[in-house]
C-alpha cells in the first residue's frame, strides 16, 4: 500500500480518525433512535413529526456515510459494528420497549442533537489545534451546522408546550403531549 502524502502525519491523521470514529458513532445511534421515533410516533402531532424524523434520518444517513468516507480518505477505517458504535458513542441508547409520548421524543432528540454539537465544537477545536487539519475542522463544522438546525427545528415543535407528567404512570416519569397553549 502507498504510504500517504497529504501533509499530516500517522500521528496527527490516527488522532483525527478518533475523533471522526466518535462522531461516526453518535451519528449512527441518533439515526436508529430517530428511524425508531419516525416508526413510533402517534399522536395528533403524528404527520408532522413523522416527516421531521423522515427527513431527520436522511440526512443523517447522508452525513454518516461522508464521515466514513472522511475516515478513509485519512487512511483509517471507521467504525462498522454495533459493538464499536456503542463503545465510542457518547449519547446512550434507548432501551427496548421506552417508547416516550410525541413530546418525550422530541426532547430526547433535541438533548442528543446538543450532545452531538458539543462534541463537534470540541473535536472542530482539537482538528484544527491538535492535529493541524483544517479539512476535518470545516467538515465537522459543515456537520455540527446541520445538527444545530435539526436541534432547533425539534426545539421549535415543542417551544411553548408546557409538559405535563403523565398521571397513568407510575412515578408519573413519562411526558404527556402538551396541552394547547391559550
Amino acid at each position: 500500500m502507498r504510504k500517504l502524502n497529504i501533509g499530516l502525519s500517522e500521528e496527527q491523521r490516527q488522532g483525527v480518525v478518533e475523533l471522526l470514529n466518535h462522531d461516526l458513532s453518535d451519528a449512527y445511534l441518533l439515526l436508529i433512535k430517530t428511524k425508531k421515533h419516525h416508526w413510533d410516533v402517534v399522536g395528533p402531532q403524528f404527520r408532522s413529526l413523522h416527516q421531521i424524523f423522515e427527513e431527520q434520518y436522511q440526512a443523517l444517513t447522508a452525513n454518516i456515510d461522508a464521515m466514513a468516507e472522511r475516515v478513509r480518505t485519512l487512511g483509517g477505517y471507521p467504525v462498522g459494528s454495533a459493538a464499536g458504535f456503542l463503545q465510542y458513542a457518547s449519547i446512550k441508547e434507548q432501551p427496548s420497549g421506552d417508547i416516550p409520548t410525541a413530546t418525550g421524543m422530541v426532547e430526547r432528540l433535541v438533548d442528543d442533537h446538543e450532545q452531538v454539537i458539543r462534541n463537534l465544537r470540541q473535536h472542530i477545536d482539537q482538528c484544527s489545534e491538535e492535529f493541524h487539519d483544517e479539512g476535518t475542522a470545516d467538515f465537522l463544522t459543515g456537520l455540527m451546522e446541520q445538527h444545530e438546525e435539526m436541534a432547533w427545528m425539534l426545539r421549535s415543535f415543542v417551544e411553548g408546550d408546557t409538559i405535563q407528567p403523565d398521571q397513568d404512570q407510575p412515578g408519573g416519569t413519562d411526558l404527556k403531549v402538551p396541552v394547547e397553549m391559550k
